[in-house]
């Protein structure tokens, strides 16, 4: 069942965080659903401008709409993950998308403001929330791209201005994650004495934090192993998403981890199977390991074991 974001957020607000997954193909969206119902957590879909350019975005629609028939326990929203203003209009026309992300964080203050009220009157006259963005996470994933240097935390009272000016629905802050896998390089660190002054400044408003995917060394080890390169990779400790969540964060970003898990068990399988070309056999494998993935997150999270009182609360 699609429901929105807002939604899911009276929920969780103050006792848990949503996991908020994104999506490319067939095995990642039927691994998620299955992941999902295993640990009975409701979930969010996050569909990027990168997911939506790199087929047809109507396959997309078309799987998420399959899998939601197939799994009609499901509880979860839809949403667009980091769009420019055109990408919003886009998807608020589909009649698809419970929910938008407009990612105007790299213009001056006025500006981001002026762009996401204009997204925000578009999207709440069709029923479709909005989330925004305030401060710069650095780092690197697909359309987003900023040095550490340029990385800014949200301040807390400008947060509460920006919130008011747009009527934006949530908003991503800036806290010290990053996009990638390289997140910390020795400079960064989560930042919860910042989050918990935005809070201060917006109580009850539902927070997002970006760029949280934790880059388990394990599956860095394991991709390496198997011919892979990537020295240094560092995430977000998952066992903190439960203080961030007390602190007003309800929905907690993750996508460089499932690529990890897609690397690695394609690499490892090609690596044991030389003989293999079946694009089938390491998926089955892909969606049984990323269903495993996603109901360990959601324990971290708080998510796992709520499906039901979610189910109670929308009355479905």
């Amino acid at each position: 069942m699609i429901v929105t974001t807002k939604k899911l957020f009276e929920h969780a607000y103050g006792k848990y965080a949503i996991g908020a997954y994104n999506v490319n193909n067939l095995e990642q969206i039927d691994g998620l659903f299955k992941g999902n119902l295993s640990s009975q957590a409701p979930f969010i879909i996050q569909i990027s401008r990168g997911a939506r350019a790199y087929t047809n975005k109507l396959y997309l629609e078309g799987l998420i709409r399959a899998a939601d028939a197939i799994y009609p326990e499901a509880v979860f929203a839809v949403h667009l993950d980091h769009g420019d203003e055109a990408t919003c209009y886009d998807c608020i026309e589909s009649g698809f998308y419970s929910s938008v992300m407009i990612d105007a964080s790299s213009q001056p203050y006025e500006e981001n403001i002026a762009i996401t009220k204009r997204v925000v009157d578009a999207a709440h006259a069709r029923g479709i929330v909005v989330e925004a963005e305030l401060g710069q996470l650095g780092g690197v994933e697909e359309h987003v791209a900023v040095d550490e240097a340029n990385a800014k935390l949200t301040d807390p009272k400008q947060a509460r201005d920006f919130v008011e000016r747009t009527g934006c629905d949530s908003l991503a802050v800036a806290i010290g994650t990053s996009h990638g896998a390289f997140k910390f390089s020795g400079t960064q660190s989560l930042h919860f004495d910042v989050l918990a002054k935005i809070q201060e400044e917006l109580p009850g408003f539902p927070l997002v934090m970006h760029g949280s995917s934790s880059v388990p060394q394990d599956e860095v080890a394991r991709i390496n192993a198997a011919g892979g390169k990537l020295a240094g990779a560092k995430g977000v400790d998952a066992g903190q998403f439960r203080q961030a969540a007390t602190l007003g964060v309800t929905k907690i970003n993750i996508d460089t981890d499932g690529r990890l898990v897609w690397t690695r068990v394609h690499r490892e399988f090609f690596l044991e199977h030389p003989e293999k070309f079946d694009l089938r056999d390491p998926g089955k494998i892909y969606i049984a390991e990323y269903a495993k993935f996603i109901a360990a997150k959601n324990e971290y999270l708080g998510s796992a074991g709520q499906l039901a009182d979610v189910h109670k609360f929308l009355g479905a």
